[in-house]
């Protein structure tokens, strides 16, 4: 039985090859990828018992992309399989100044036609310790919105930690409700908050001062907005703030903070040049916070881990964060010089 689980989806992603526009050339290269299996793949990687709840069709696609989790060490036995289609999205990369691009073909999926009572979340929790959510799924259906709300309530009822990126999509907002309508109720289950420099603001409708198109940062002002978080959400027990500096498409700034009850932390801020791949960036941020958590006693150091492992996956292509334990904990000690290791 994992002790950590993920609910969400995972779908099939079609990129262009390279830095190539969308048909540029008659081609897309098809993995996998989506914020909670993505989050699971990582904590199977630092060695923790690691679990994906989730619906997939009982078709050729659907067993691919079990067989794709399996294969990095994820527990699948409580994905459902239900529905007609896997969800999809198309990633263009961007370079220099012209930005990626998302396009989602997931209305209808099988997660998304999903609703309560298709899961007996009591049973899938029993000694289990943890469970992440995203503010994806809520976004993709009322079903899938309701659904949600049962896996959380039922989470804090059986004692697990809960964590939440409040992961804004507006792409998907399109069945009636806006983000916060929804998100401002289901962030009253949660006990680890995580956010992106927007998310607050359009997840939420908690706002401080910060202008989230800059693409510059005060990290002034979000230290106030962590503290504003946690004060309109007195459920939260940890607040963090991923930091992105847009500088172009193939440079970042990043960074994080992170506020509880004992104060405020900021991370060190890594300057991330040549960018491979950004997408999934927040979901290493995500798992490599909550392996931090569970395995460091100081959060700043929690923080610091997270901030390492998710520079790091900005090297790597495709959704999942290809890396250990230890890469991180060297880079978290000053070694970020890229020189072969022989």
């Amino acid at each position: 039985m994992a002790a950590y689980l993920t609910f969400g989806e995972i779908m099939l992603r079609l990129k262009s090859p390279a830095n190539e526009r969308f048909f540029q050339s008659p081609g897309f290269e098809a993995t996998f990828g989506g914020g909670e299996a993505n989050v699971a793949v990582a904590l199977a990687n630092y060695g923790l018992e690691a679990g994906f709840v989730s619906a997939l069709p009982a078709n050729d696609i659907g067993e691919a992309a079990i067989r794709e989790l399996r294969s990095f060490g994820v527990d699948t036995q409580h994905v459902r399989r239900s529905g007609d289609r896997v969800g999809i999205y198309f990633l263009e990369t961007g370079a220099n100044q012209r930005p990626s691009k998302v396009v989602y073909d997931r209305a209808h999926s099988s997660i998304a036609e999903a609703g309560p009572g298709d899961f007996d979340f009591a049973a899938i929790f029993k000694g289990a310790k943890w469970l992440h959510i995203t503010g994806i799924t809520p976004a993709l259906s009322q079903s899938a919105a309701d659904l949600s709300f049962e896996a959380v309530r039922a989470a804090k009822e059986q004692g697990l930690t809960v964590s939440c990126d409040f992961n804004y999509r507006g792409k998907l907002w399109k069945y009636g409700k806006s983000a916060p309508e929804v998100m401002q109720d289901l962030v009253k289950y949660v006990d680890v908050g995580i956010a992106n420099e927007e998310d607050c603001q359009k997840s939420l409708g908690v706002t401080a001062d910060v202008d989230v198109e800059s693409g510059e940062l005060d990290t002034a002002k979000y230290e106030a907005l962590s503290a504003k978080m946690l004060e309109e959400y007195p459920n939260l027990s940890v607040m963090t703030i991923t930091l992105r500096e847009s500088l172009s498409a193939d440079r970042n700034g990043w960074s994080a903070c992170l506020r509880d009850a004992k104060g405020f932390h900021l991370s060190r801020r890594y300057d991330i040049t040549d960018i491979v791949d950004r997408v999934g960036g927040g979901d290493s941020f995500a798992s490599a916070l909550i392996y931090g958590l569970e395995s460091y006693k100081d959060r700043q150091d929690s923080l610091e881990f997270a901030v390492a492992a998710s520079c790091l996956k900005h090297s790597i292509q495709g959704d999942f964060n290809r890396v250990s334990v230890a890469e991180v904990e060297n880079l978290m000690g000053g070694d970020g010089s890229g020189r072969v290791q022989r």
